[in-house]
This record gives structure tokens, C-alpha cells and sequence, in this order.
């Protein structure tokens, strides 16, 4: 675990470092197009994505390429999915708590949940992201009451080609203490589960920021997840 003391000596040039990614890194917009809709037959499944900018898209042009449009489409195969899209580039898990508006009013027996990213760049500290993923998933539970809520975790961000060393290996530390304390909460609570992506080595599932995945990541994903998902 990272110690605070030995990232004194480190702490300019990681903060140097970040202020240089974010200035050169090309911003990419969030996909275009519709952000709900109804597709294929069956069972219905009333699906509710939330997240950040992983979840709104960035990386494709098109929602279809998006994780959103590909999973549904995956899962239209076997049921009728009412989907919807509730994200936004930079937003952490306390964007989506009360007193905030963001968790629209429909009905949801499975929920997507992407985030984490943010946490790990603003600096969210172990114990306030537990806290808060805990009240997030108290939130949900009293308003959807859903059958499944699938978090997926923070993606390995020592992989991300925009960022340089040493920033790479310490985002990429602070992801994984992330994910240990959010695989901890969700193994105490019924119906939810992390979401462990393997995407493949190589910058094939990257958009060409580096940093967000492009439409082969989306597709990575959303397999992971349709497999995940139960009807009934």
C-alpha cells in the first residue's frame, strides 16, 4: 500500500506530471445519439447505465459503438431491453449521491455502475470512496430496489499509455486500492458484483487519447457484462 511519507519526495513532479497530461492529452467528446431506447424481444429487463465518461461514450463517435449501444444490442439477442444512460465526463461516485439530481426516476432491475476514475485523479482518499460507494449502493437499493447492481472496477490505469512515469504506477496503485476495498463491500452485499474486465494487451481497445477505451474496449466490455446479466 502506497504510504503517504514516501510520496512526499514524488508529490511535485506527480502533480507536474498531471497538470502536463491533462494540458496535452486530446479531449474527445462523449458519443452522439440516443442516450435511452427499447430493442429486441422477449423478457423485459428495464436496464439503468450510470457513470463517467467511460460510460457516456468517449472514445467513439456513436452510442452504438458505445458501451450502452453494445450492450443492449448483445442482450437484445435473448430479451426486450429499456435502457437508459445516466453519465457524464468527470464524475466521481459522490455526483450520484443526495442531495445531487442525477439518478433519474424509472424503473431498473439492473444497474451498471462505471465509476472511479475521477476518484482515483481527484484524489478521493480509500476510506471516503468506501464510504461513499456504500452510500451509493444504499441509494440505489432504496430507489430502484434492482435485481442486480454490477460495479465494474477501476480499470488498470498503469496501462494507460497517455501517462508517463512515475504518474502511471502511482494512478495505477491508487486504482488497485480502489478496487480491493470496492471487491470488499460488494462481496457483503447480495445482487452485487465487480465487474473484472480482461481486455487485451496493446493499444487496440484504446481510443487514441490513451486513456479511454475505443469501440474493441466497448466490446470487451459489454461482452463481460451481458454474461453477467440474468433475466428472470
Amino acid at each position: 500500500m502506497l504510504h503517504n511519507l514516501s510520496l512526499i519526495p514524488l508529490a511535485p513532479f506527480l502533480i507536474f506530471q498531471g497538470r502536463r497530461v491533462k494540458a496535452k492529452t486530446p479531449r474527445l467528446a462523449e458519443a452522439s445519439g440516443a442516450r435511452s431506447g427499447t430493442v429486441g424481444e422477449g423478457p423485459l429487463l428495464n436496464l439503468l447505465i450510470l457513470g463517467d465518461s467511460a460510460a457516456a461514450g468517449v472514445g467513439v463517435d456513436s452510442q452504438n459503438d458505445a458501451l450502452s449501444g453494445q450492450l443492449a444490442g448483445l442482450l437484445a439477442s435473448r430479451m426486450t431491453v429499456n435502457w437508459t444512460l445516466q453519465a457524464h465526463t468527470g464524475l466521481k461516485v459522490v455526483d450520484f449521491l443526495p442531495p445531487a439530481e442525477r439518478l433519474p426516476k424509472l424503473q431498473a432491475e439492473v444497474i451498471v455502475v462505471s465509476l472511479g476514475v475521477n476518484d482515483v485523479t481527484g484524489r478521493t482518499s480509500v476510506r471516503r470512496w468506501t464510504r461513499q460507494v456504500n452510500e451509493l449502493l444504499d441509494t440505489l437499493q432504496r430507489r430502484y430496489r434492482p435485481k442486480q447492481v454490477l460495479f465494474s472496477a477501476v480499470p488498470p490505469m498503469d496501462r494507460f499509455p497517455a501517462l508517463p512515469e512515475p504518474l502511471r504506477w502511482y494512478l495505477g496503485e491508487r486504482a488497485r486500492q480502489l478496487n480491493i476495498q470496492l471487491e470488499r463491500t460488494l462481496a457483503d452485499r447480495p445482487g452485487t458484483r465487480l465487474v473484472q474486465v480482461e481486455f487485451e494487451q496493446g493499444h487496440a481497445t484504446l481510443a487514441s487519447d490513451g486513456f479511454h477505451p475505443g469501440k474493441a474496449g466497448y466490446s470487451a466490455w459489454a461482452r463481460t457484462l451481458a454474461d453477467m446479466i440474468e433475466v428472470g
